[in-house]
């Protein structure tokens, strides 16, 4: 069965008459059932996306329909949708039906996109491999003994294998771009702010940002034209009206572009990795671009200042999960300390467990000063040098991820190789700039390779046009 790849691919065909939306809709579910066991999936809507589907058609057929009629888009486990479970891929959360829709959700729908089901991911966004879900591993599609990638897994492979056009994760630390460089699809982490966090279920909130995996980069550009503006429900959103993102083309004067010469001199990336970007810089300067390499003394202190202020807002954000409101509840308790305490014990996962009581010592007393307060003023220093970069160069190049997938099972068991995974992509994450993974072709295993590129707050414009001159230059 065909795969399609953009939005304008699947409008063309509907205005030609070649298809309908209520046949691509089925086209997909059959999709999902041939690639069932790759269980990016948690739950497909079948009964409200015939719905809509049937609906958008009519509107399409009558030509009142909005920016996203004919997107067939799936969304994160950890996105409300009103009438429709969310788990966050957790037991704590097993059977918790949402009472009201994220402002993301609104906006598609009233965009017109039918949105197909809820995809896996790691309990509570926690990991970087789709390992830690309640409801098992993703397998990537290119290797179905490797890993998707994480947290959004699911919705990587579901774009990946053609379930659907276009997914919604969210970003914390690389939870958008980590999978997409897994699995060869474009993912875009905005400018924390540009994009309403209201009805995403929390992990660390001065991180979190909901991001696009799409195989096109103009449907990543229709998305955050339609997801990105002022929410009243969110007071951390930014107040900036959404751009004209999928209109602005790549300007004729060349660019500057800052290459971070520790991660491509690092040890742990990997051999073919660094070639393919090495092979895509020799491409930018044939071009004409400005390539400079500029050190980044702080590359050792990202993981650490991370994990350090991620655990601890995991901590504040997860103690709302205790049995007595909503959520998993333990039966046998017979006190309420105990219910507490069986209730979290039984109702989180290992992963979860872990960052929870990492994040309670860091912000414990006598604990605090030392790392909690001592992780912001480097946080706060990393993101004054990537300001100052950035201050002389259009954008910053650098991998996505140290390695291509990793075997299902390699590395879960060691959480300082599992989180140094995420050392390439949690720069952007504690600066709060905007950043996208783009596709570099594959390595000898046939596995998806990635680049980088990172740009200035609320860039998206100029980050999304670039990205589509790169992909023409690298022919990807």
């Amino acid at each position: 069965m065909e795969k399609y790849t953009s939005l304008s691919e699947i409008q063309g065909l509907i205005a030609q008459g070649a298809t309908t939306l209520p046949d691509l809709l089925e086209h997909y579910f059959l999709r999902i059932k041939e690639y069932e066991h790759l269980n990016a999936f948690n739950e497909v809507f079948f009964l409200s996306a015939r719905e809509q589907a049937s609906a958008v058609q009519a509107k399409m057929s009558a030509g009142r329909a909005g920016k996203l009629a004919g997107m067939v888009i799936g969304i994160k486990d950890n996105i409300c949708y009103k009438n429709h479970k969310v788990t966050a891929s957790s037991r704590m959360l097993e059977n918790f039906v949402s009472p009201y829709s994220a402002t993301v959700v609104e906006r598609l729908l009233a965009e017109d996109a039918v949105i197909i089901g809820r995809l896996n991911c790691d309990e509570f966004a926690m990991g970087g491999s789709n390992e830690t879900s309640f409801f098992g591993p993703v397998r990537n599609a290119a290797d179905e003994d490797r890993v998707a990638g994480g947290s959004s897994g699911g919705s990587a492979v579901a774009v990946q294998a053609g379930l659907c056009l276009a997914a919604l994760g969210t970003d914390t630390g690389g939870s958008v771009r980590q999978p997409a460089a897994f699995c060869g699809n474009i993912g875009l982490k905005p400018t924390y702010g540009r994009i309403s966090r209201y009805g995403v279920i929390a992990y660390a909130s001065s991180f979190d940002q909901v991001g696009t995996i799409t195989s096109s980069v103009d449907d990543a550009a229709l998305l955050l034209e339609v997801l990105a503006g002022a929410d009243a429900y969110d007071s951390t959103v930014s107040a900036l009206p959404a751009g004209p993102y999928r209109q602005i083309r790549e300007p004729e004067t060349k660019r500057r572009i800052a290459v971070l010469k520790e991660t491509i001199e690092s040890e742990a990336l990997d051999p073919e990795i660094r070639q393919a970007i090495s092979n895509s810089i020799e491409l930018l300067k044939n071009a004409g671009h400005t390539i400079d390499y500029v050190s980044f003394d702080l590359l050792d202190y990202l993981v650490p200042t991370y994990y350090i202020l991620t655990t601890a807002e995991s901590s504040s954000n997860l103690s709302r999960y205790d049995g007595v409101h909503y959520g998993y509840r333990n039966t046998e308790a017979t006190s309420l300390n105990e219910l507490y305490k069986r209730s979290r014990a039984e109702g989180f996962g290992e992963e979860v467990k872990k960052r929870i009581m990492l994040g309670t010592f860091v912000l414990s007393a006598g604990y605090y000063d030392a790392y909690y307060q001592k992780a912001q003023q480097v946080r706060r220093l990393i993101r004054e040098k990537i300001d100052l970069v950035l201050s002389a160069y259009d954008f910053i190049l650098c991998p996505v991820t140290p390695t291509p997938a990793f075997r299902i099972g390699e590395n879960i068991k060691d959480p300082l190789v599992m989180y140094m995974e995420d050392i390439f992509t949690v720069l952007a994450s504690l600066a709060g700039t905007p950043a996208i993974a783009l596709p570099l072709g594959n390595n000898s295993d046939n596995l998806p390779l990635s680049v980088q590129f990172i740009a200035k707050h609320f860039d998206e414009g100029g980050l999304l046009s670039f990205s589509r001159h790169f992909l023409e230059i690298t022919k990807q």
